[in-house]
């Protein structure tokens, strides 16, 4: 009865490992292959209902309307977009070109009034470190310069890598577009066929995962939209007990860098307190690191919570499914694997599939 147990348990082990392995690869190699195509189909599955609306409403055919929304989808989206890029690339050449300019009237007299000053202190409190520290600022000065100086040179490098980049992007975006006009008018046609494919068991199953990841996601939309929520309560109170001129249009802005994994709150706050203290106004440095430190520890306690009760997982189950997704996956792994296991859960518990006891 132990052999059976072990050779049983052997098996669904290598069964999983299996399973899993396929997902990474596919995940890995596959996905992005097929994006244009699996970006044309949600956007087909976007127009679905939309486009029956307008078919009850207008008497017309369905292909008919398919197309027609479709095109004032990209039309829409297009304007938009168009407008975003122009006005981004616009304010990235205003800054890159602004930036040697404010090195040489802001940033190096103000570097050089912090070391003025710590020079004086060292000259009275131990003058043999005076050499010292003046070589550290010249050598600070230099690689500053140097560092301004390299900017101008990436961005050069990193046009010249998105000119490159462009055919192929021009190539999936074509096929984007024309495979949702395709798959929009003929939806059901497809999706009856590839249904036909399958067993009865399967497509159950498959409609299950369907309909629970698409209420999950807005479950996910909905709990950082908390988060971000009570981030900007938070930076608003803060920033005005700080005194600031305009504390809701700040603590507004850098409550939308706070979903972001890598830049978060710390991308704004931190280098805001560095400048703050070379600026020598240490009460506002002060207040600002408090700030970040308040928000920081609330949105770690906060975050697992909201998320996991929200997709009904445990917190520490929630955090560490959102630091293994974000090493494997980037910001994808981040959001998909709380969601992946909700959905294991969720077919474990309804008896769909039998993995956890």
């Amino acid at each position: 009865m132990n052999t059976e147990k072990k050779r049983s348990f052997i098996i669904n082990f290598i069964y999983c490992i299996i399973l899993a392995a396929i997902a990474v690869l596919l995940l890995k190699y596959a996905l992005p292959m097929l994006t244009p195509f699996v970006l044309g189909f949600a956007i087909a599955y976007i127009m679905k209902r939309p486009t029956k609306y307008v078919v009850r409403k207008l008497k017309i055919r369905y292909k008919i309307a398919a197309f027609f929304m479709v095109l004032l989808f990209y039309a829409t989206v297009g304007v938009l977009v168009v407008l975003l890029v122009v006005k981004a690339i616009s304010s990235l050449q205003t800054l890159i070109s602004a930036i040697p300019y404010f090195y040489e009237t802001d940033i190096a007299p103000m570097l050089s009034q912090a070391f003025d000053g710590l020079e004086n202190t060292v000259l009275e409190v131990e003058p043999s470190l005076f050499g010292f520290i003046s070589g550290i600022e010249d050598q600070l000065l230099q690689s500053l310069g140097k560092m301004i100086s390299s900017v101008s040179v990436w961005a050069v490098t990193t046009a010249s890598s998105l000119a490159t980049a462009i055919p192929g992007l021009v190539i999936k975006l074509i096929l984007m577009i024309i495979s949702s006009f395709f798959i929009a008018m003929d939806y059901d046609i497809l999706l009856g066929f590839c249904k036909r494919q399958l067993n009865e068991g399967v497509v159950t199953f498959l409609n299950q995962v369907r309909e629970y990841i698409i209420g999950t996601l807005f479950v996910c939309i909905r709990s950082y939209a908390i988060i971000m929520s009570i981030t900007f309560v938070e930076l608003s109170i803060g920033l005005n007990i700080a005194g600031l001129e305009h504390p809701i249009l700040i603590a507004a802005l850098i409550s939308i860098f706070d979903i972001l994994p890598v830049l978060g709150t710390g991308g704004i706050m931190l280098p805001w307190v560095v400048i703050s203290l070379l600026c020598g106004d240490y009460s506002l440095a002060l207040t600002l690191l408090v700030i970040y430190l308040v928000i920081t520890v609330i949105r770690n306690i906060i975050e697992p919570k909201i998320v996991g009760k929200q997709l009904g997982l445990h917190p520490i189950v929630t955090l560490v499914s959102m630091s293994v997704g974000l090493q494997l996956f980037g910001v994808i792994g981040l959001f998909g694997f709380p969601i992946i296991l909700s959905l294991l859960r969720n077919l474990n518990d309804n008896g769909t599939i039998q993995i956890f006891k």
